[in-house]
């Protein structure tokens, strides 16, 4: 990737943070209210997208509606919990503190050469499960904290944050939730610290994806939003090899930014031809 590259579609990847706020916002309370209810759950990572779908969702449902749950592992950080701790004093959000550690350890331990990606993804699904248990308890749904480009690259665990009610900023790439960060008034800590799910000591996500989020969330741009060809984007200045790179995990990940896919056999089918309600009238049942 040239200079010259980076300094021409940064800019066409700024926006109108005040309108995404109000859009997003109306996002969260509309969907929240078709459900039947009032109430949203929020798991906090201490990292800068959980922080800002926080920031939104008390913008949007009052403080008092959303419940705050950092979960860690032995290995997290104490930074994270600190730096989630600021969130919610920030907010003023209904909170908890539910450790995962004893309900991962018996399965990590069962399986000695366990990677440290397996962990992970036992980690995360486990988050969900403390979320959901939350989520009835609390009454309310569960909200989302991925960005677009940790979906569009696959960088999610399904049934872990991915499973979720509803995303409200997974049509932000990296670069615009921190632009989002800055404009909603994040404390400092948050926006000047590296991005990292810390799932293990020392993790982060540039690191283990082998390149930056402003590298990624470039080519994805003009991808996906400008609907370039691979070709079209190495012509703007980029690796070919990289886009390619890119590229080739966009498409591998598709069935991660999908519901389960059903076999068509009716005149009528979940994900086919029946895909919305024309009559919304939401009702609070289980989640």
């Amino acid at each position: 990737m040239t200079a010259e590259s980076a300094n021409s579609i940064l800019p066409r990847l700024k926006i109108n943070t005040a309108l995404a706020t109000r859009i997003l916002t109306g996002f969260i309370r509309d969907s929240i209210t078709k459900a039947g209810m009032a109430r949203a759950v929020i798991g906090l990572s201490g990292g800068i997208d959980s922080a800002v779908a926080a920031y939104l969702s008390a913008q949007a449902l009052g403080a008092e509606n959303v419940l705050a749950l950092r979960m860690p592992y032995r290995t997290s950080s104490a930074e994270s919990l600190s730096d989630a701790e600021a969130v919610i004093e920030d907010l003023g959000l209904a909170h908890q503190t539910v450790s995962i550690s004893e309900m991962a350890d018996p399965l990590i331990e069962r399986f000695p050469e366990m990677s440290a990606l397996r962990k992970g993804n036992i980690m995360a699904r486990l988050r969900m499960t403390a979320l959901y248990d939350q989520s009835m308890a609390w009454g309310g749904l569960v909200m989302g904290t991925s960005n677009k480009t940790e979906f569009l690259l696959g960088y999610s665990t399904i049934y872990g944050d991915s499973g979720v009610a509803l995303h409200p900023i997974a049509d932000l790439y990296k670069y615009q939730v921190r632009q989002m960060a800055r404009y909603l008034g994040l404390p400092k800590s948050i926006l000047d610290k590296p991005p990292s799910a810390d799932l293990w000591v020392g993790q982060t996500d540039e690191d283990e994806l082998g390149f930056t989020y402003n590298q990624a969330d470039q080519v994805l741009f003009l991808l996906v939003d400008e609907r370039y060809t691979v070709a079209e984007v190495a012509e703007e200045g980029f690796d070919r090899a990289f886009v390619d790179r890119i590229w080739e995990r966009v498409k591998a990940n598709h069935y991660k930014r999908t519901m389960p896919n059903i076999a068509k056999l009716s005149k009528r089918s979940i994900g086919h031809d029946f895909l919305y309600l024309r009559d919304y009238t939401g009702r609070a049942g289980r989640v």
